[in-house]
Order: C-alpha cells, then structure tokens, then sequence
C-alpha cells in the first residue's frame, strides 16, 4: 500500500509539473530572457560533439527560435570517437532541422588537435581563438555554452567552458551564458526540477539567471531521434527523465 502511495504521488508530481511546462509555454508573463529590447540578438551555441545540443539545450533553442533570434550553432568536433563523424554531423543537421537552426548557421569543426574522447584534453587557447572568429565573422553578441562541470562531466565539455572564459568579452561587449549542472537527483527528475529551477532562479539579482522552460518537449524526442548512431536504449531514458529535457537554467558568465 505504502509503494502504490509513493507512486500516485510521484506520478500526480510529475503530472503536475507537465502541466506547469505546457501552461508557462502558453502564458503572456514568461521569462524575460533577451527580451529587454526590441532588437533580435546573435546568438552562438558553443557545443562539443553532435548531440548534445539535443540533449542538454533544445528548451533555450526553442525559446530563442521562438522568440525570433538568429541562433548560430558551432559543434567544436564531429564526435568521431567511434569512427563514425561523418554521420554524426549529419545527423546535427538534421536535428538542427527539427529544433528550426537554418542549415547556414550551422558549423561544424574537424581540427586534429580537438577530437571528440574522454581524456583528449582541448587547448583553451585554441578554443578561444576559434570562438573569437566566429564572434568577429558573425557579429555575434552573445555566447551560450556549457558551465564548468559540463552537465555530465565530460572533459571536452568542460573544455569548450573554459575557452569561452579565456574570451575577452569585454573588448567585444558580448554577453556570456552558461547552461548550469545540477546534482543526479535532479538531473533525472524529469519535469518535477522546474520547480527546483524556477525557485534557484529566482534567488539570484535580476538579469543574472533565467530559467527557461520548454515549450514543446516533444521537439527534443525527435531531434535527439535524428542522431539515429546514438539513439540507443539508454539515450532514450536519458531523454524522457533528463530535466534538460523539460528546463534550462543559464547563468551569466561574469
């Protein structure tokens, strides 16, 4: 009896939260993310592999797309771990497709020195380097990209972070955003962290955190589904009880 209790409640939670997703995506009053001025921004998403703009940032692109802003996304390697990047920056652009990033704005990198694997540590020099250009050629003013931790801790996420940081984003008055890692429980908590998210933000000065919550979370099912290499069973859990999947939370990069 105690076990079926346990699990009305976490059902009618997640339930609830869904709700709070699909009611925020349809109210007039949602978050003031580059919304201070009538100008439509620049943006460039700094990834590391194919994929991860799926699984980790589709609620900001849908709100940015949403929203009008140009959204440049630059995927640092083409995840050839396995041998298999060709198909994997394929398989972005057609994710890229579903998640509404036009085909032009898209780039992906092949730089022998920065190869998609665990242990291959990424020159930040380099990296900073390469973002700068992009920022130059694009007249980009903001950078998204993942925090320190990475969300899930892999070192080229860590890397693309930290060459964002080596940036001298002051010379060019471009803003900096981070997408913040949560702790597991969280992590894996699906729709019910909005609530955690929503409250962790709002804790913070105005215009330093925004959480942003995802209009439509069945856009990441199927742009995440376009990275046909990598949708194996365990990506597919990952998505549906990811909190990625449902909510971003972005800092600014002081």
């Amino acid at each position: 009896m105690a076990w079926l209790l346990i699990g009305l409640s976490v059902s009618l939670c997640w339930l609830a939260s869904l709700c709070k997703v699909y009611y925020s995506s349809h109210s007039s009053s949602r978050t003031a993310f580059f919304t201070e001025s009538k100008q439509k921004r620049n943006i460039l998403l700094v990834i590391a592999h194919p994929d991860d703009e799926s699984m980790f940032f589709s609620p900001t692109i849908s709100y940015l797309t949403s929203k009008g802003h140009n959204l440049y996304v630059l995927c640092i390697s083409t995840g050839n771990a396995d041998g298999m990047g060709n198909t994997r920056k394929e398989e972005l652009y057609q994710a890229c497709a579903i998640l509404k990033v036009p085909l032009h704005q898209i780039k992906v990198l092949d730089n022998p020195k920065l190869q998609d694997g665990f242990g291959k540590v990424w020159d930040h020099d380099l990296l900073a380097k390469i973002v700068e250009e992009e920022v130059a050629s694009g007249t980009i003013d903001s950078i998204l990209t993942f925090d320190s931790y990475g969300i899930s801790g892999h070192c080229n996420h860590k890397d693309v972070h930290h060459g964002v940081r080596f940036l001298n984003m002051s010379r060019r008055k471009v803003e900096a955003w981070e997408l913040l890692s949560t702790n597991i429980l969280r992590k894996y908590s699906g729709p019910v962290d909005i609530w955690f998210s929503i409250v962790y933000s709002m804790c913070w000065p105005s215009g330093q955190v925004h959480c942003l919550l995802n209009d439509d979370p069945s856009k990441s099912f199927q742009a995440m589904a376009q990275h046909m290499s990598q949708w194996v069973w365990f990506r597919k859990l990952f998505v549906s009880f990811s909190s990625y999947t449902y909510v971003n939370t972005l800092k600014r990069i002081a």
